[in-house]
């Protein structure tokens, strides 16, 4: 049952909105007050996926969603049994917004702009009541006996029941939630594309493989799937993955290490040899020229340059390599190794690693263990996710059941 409540929404992008949708619905006769510090709400969902906006992921079993989250995957296994993948999709169209499930699976809406999403988000705010606060920025949270006392840059001081922090990654606010007794998990980057020079790779830029295993032995990190090589060097689905897992890894390194690719993941190195090495005597290949007939889907430009690298000649044909070379070439194609020295922010995610501690937060309501009547939601927690709709899932997820709790009308969260 609900109770008439003065709420503090502190974030106006996903989570926040999300969370007073939920709030103001749940109960009409409750306050709710969501401030942002910047002119504009929802600015991430605007510029997100493109400025299409990957609202979620068909993934509608939570024990397989989990896998896709580095850091939050136990914690949240439980609400996604609530309020999950499709659950976020079934929001949308019954308020009228059209969704398609693309070939990988990430969900956009069909008009294919980010404005649908956002339009679509404000407006249901509007009609449920929530009061938007822009230009507010948030200098600090004071816990009183009965609610809490917020400090604006503005000079304002305002007193409320409860609090919902859905701040994202803002040093500021996590500052402030350390000084109420909370741990901060310090933050890293994390979705970041390898930095890497390497003659490889030199003119290489918008050359993509479809499938790849990507491996850093010494950190324990393994991931297969796409890889881009960019100007910067390597990126795509398998980088981007190895980054999000081994965020905190590589932060510690200083993001210097070695990565091994296998451009040929299907066949086991020794496979691979006798396969090639069969092609020295084999009457359809030996009077073929190895660096004009790339293979195993190869692009011919990294086919040759992976051919050079292993000093085969650019006139040789198969039967004039000896075994010793076809070793060398198959060692090239199955274990690539590359160092890496530094990265690049992929800029469409804008994610970090860190947050709230998990341990100090109640998954059921998402309220604080450590401050009564604090509640948190979207990224402001140790939570973040692959590419692909995923960390807006997170944020969904957390501001719908942080939402009702905050109004006491709690969603009962499987275990």
């Amino acid at each position: 049952m609900t109770t008439s409540k003065k709420i503090a929404i502190i974030g106006g992008g996903a989570a926040g909105v999300f969370s007073a949708i939920a709030a103001a619905e749940a109960s009409p006769s409750s306050k709710i007050h969501v401030f942002e510090k910047s002119p504009n709400l929802l600015g991430k969902v605007l510029i997100s996926g493109g400025g299409r906006c990957n609202v979620t992921h068909a993934c509608f079993d939570p024990k397989e969603l989990i896998d896709y989250y580095p850091r939050g995957a136990r914690e949240l296994l439980g609400p996604f049994h609530k309020f999950s993948c499709g659950d976020t999709m079934e929001w949308f169209t019954d308020r009228g917004v059209e969704l398609k499930i693309e070939n990988d699976n990430r969900v956009f809406p069909v008009s294919n702009q980010s404005s649908t999403i956002a339009d679509c988000l404000l407006d249901f705010a509007n009609r449920a009541g929530v009061e938007f606060h822009l230009r507010q920025g948030l200098k600090s949270i004071v816990k009183e006996k009965n609610g809490f006392s917020l400090y604006f840059d503005s000079g304002a001081i305002s007193s409320f029941d409860r609090v919902l922090v859905a701040s994202g990654g803002s040093k500021r606010i996590w500052s402030d939630l350390e000084k109420l007794g909370h741990k901060i998990v310090s933050p890293v980057p994390s979705l970041f594309t390898f930095n890497v020079k390497d003659s490889r790779l030199k003119d290489m830029a918008g050359v993509s493989m479809p499938q790849v295993r990507a491996t850093i032995p010494i950190g324990g990190f393994e991931a297969e799937g796409p890889l881009l090589v960019t100007h910067w060097g390597l990126s795509g689905p398998s980088i981007l993955k190895l980054s999000s897992f081994g965020a905190r890894w590589m932060n510690q390194v200083d993001h210097c290490f070695s990565v091994f690719i296998d451009w040929v993941p299907g066949e086991s190195s020794e496979d691979l040899f006798e396969t090639l090495n069969g092609f020295r005597k084999d009457f359809d290949f030996q009077r073929k020229r190895v660096t004009s007939n790339s293979m195993f889907g190869i692009p011919l430009r990294l086919w040759k340059a992976l051919c050079l690298f292993s000093k085969i000649p650019e006139s040789a044909n198969w039967s004039d390599l000896s075994k010793p070379v076809v070793r060398r070439f198959s060692g090239a194609l199955s274990e690539s190794i590359f160092q890496v020295a530094g990265k690049s922010t992929f800029k469409e995610e804008f994610v970090t690693s860190g947050g709230v501690a998990l341990e100090e937060v109640n998954f059921k309501t998402f309220e604080s263990r450590v401050v009564s009547d604090l509640y948190f939601a979207g990224e402001v927690l140790d939570i973040d996710a692959l590419t692909g709709g995923f960390n807006f899932q997170a944020a969904w997820t957390s501001a719908w059941l942080a939402g009702h709790a905050i109004v006491n009308d709690p969603l009962h969260v499987a275990k």
